[in-house]
């Protein structure tokens, strides 16, 4: 983000997400978060090989870690182009630019090929235990959780004769198998009128991601047209836009939006919250942005000042007066009826959700 206000200020929120019950709770999001957001920050600071490798880890999380083999792929893809841009080309250095072309295609395959490796092993397992005879797994498990299969219709490895439709398949895949008979996950299967609660549950982060991209394209739209691959004369004198509008957020923005648009068109939608709260940065960048942009009571925190140009409203520590807190957020609820709409619709979205989950999870009640 280059704009350390902004960013310690997404920092402090993602430590109440939305999604937070299960950050604390033993769910995979937390680790995912951690080994997700770990690669992304690595990857800017260009360890690219510590990167693949948190990447990885992340996908054998949760499966949809597979799609940040677009980071890598963008990554080495702007790298060559901007270099291309930068030098004049002539016959002769075309071997030099062919092998560089090769060496980085090798690069990125091998890093994709290291993410998908831990799904890949989890499917083979899978497919070894109930597409091959003889396994014996079921001699292992309890009898009560064989008749809780039984009950539910499940499959157990070992038992039956028949293999499961997955196994025919082209692609053996459990994984998909399992969304579409036990979970109906699926393109447009959620939009029932039922189901018109869980829509409005997932409402307010389909909103706010919704305008984070809606944010992103007016304020730089050759930048996204040219998918961030053009140099442009800011970068060049080093004057480029920073924070959440900045040219680095370009691929962070359009992974949130792709994450949304599946989620809403073809998962449940009611997990959107933590399936974007633990998956994009974006959720607590834009928040952030919009705090620091539209609350004039934070127009005093002094390391740098809104985009908007507007002026800060104190200069020093001691301009806030006496018992007002370091932390912005606190400093928001300590003068919470003088704060903007939007300020209280943000936080309450946030302490909300964040203290809903904790009640109804931990109470065994539905939650997202």
């Amino acid at each position: 983000l280059r704009r350390p206000s902004q960013a310690f200020l997404a920092a402090l929120l993602f430590s109440v997400s939305p999604a937070g019950v299960f950050m604390a709770a033993a769910y995979s999001e937390s680790a995912f978060a951690a080994l997700a957001f770990g690669a992304m920050w690595q990857l800017e600071k260009g360890r690219e090989r510590l990167s693949g490798l948190l990447f990885a880890l992340a996908a054998g999380a949760r499966a949809n870690g597979l799609v940040n083999a677009g980071f890598v792929l963008y990554s080495h893809s702007k790298r060559f182009v901007l270099r291309l841009q930068g030098t004049a080309a002539s016959p002769r250095e075309l071997p030099v630019l062919w092998k560089q072309a090769l060496s980085l295609v090798a690069s990125a395959a091998l890093v994709c090929a290291g993410i998908f490796l831990p799904f890949a092993l989890f499917q083979y397992y899978a497919y070894m235990r109930f597409c091959q005879p003889g396994t014996a797994l079921a001699q292992s498990i309890p009898e009560p959780l064989l008749q809780l299969a039984r009950d539910k219709g499940y499959r157990v490895a070992g038992v039956g004769v028949d293999k499961p439709p997955w196994c025919s398949q082209r692609f053996p895949l459990a994984y998909s198998y399992i969304q579409d008979a036990y979970w109906n996950v699926g393109f447009l299967r959620y939009f029932e009128l039922r189901q018109i609660p869980n829509f409005l549950l997932a409402l307010p982060v389909t909103l706010l991601c919704s305008w984070a991209a809606w944010t992103y394209v007016s304020a730089n739209p050759r930048h996204c047209l040219t998918l961030g691959l053009e140099r442009s004369k800011t970068e060049d004198s080093g004057k480029a836009r920073d924070g959440f509008c900045g040219p680095a957020a370009f691929v962070y923005v359009v992974h949130s939006t792709a994450l949304l648009a599946f989620g809403f068109f073809c998962m449940h939608v009611q997990v959107l919250t933590r399936f974007l709260g633990s998956s994009s940065p974006i959720l607590y960048w834009f928040s952030a942005h919009l705090l620091l942009e539209h609350e004039p009571l934070l127009w005093s925190t002094g390391t740098d000042n809104p985009a908007s140009g507007k002026p800060p409203l104190g200069k020093s520590h001691s301009s806030r007066g006496k018992g007002t807190s370091d932390n912005p957020v606190v400093r928001l609820l300590l003068n919470w009826r003088s704060i903007t709409p939007l300020s209280k619709s943000i936080l309450g979205f946030f302490l909300g959700y964040w203290l809903l989950g904790l009640v109804l999870h931990c109470n065994f009640l539905p939650w997202t």
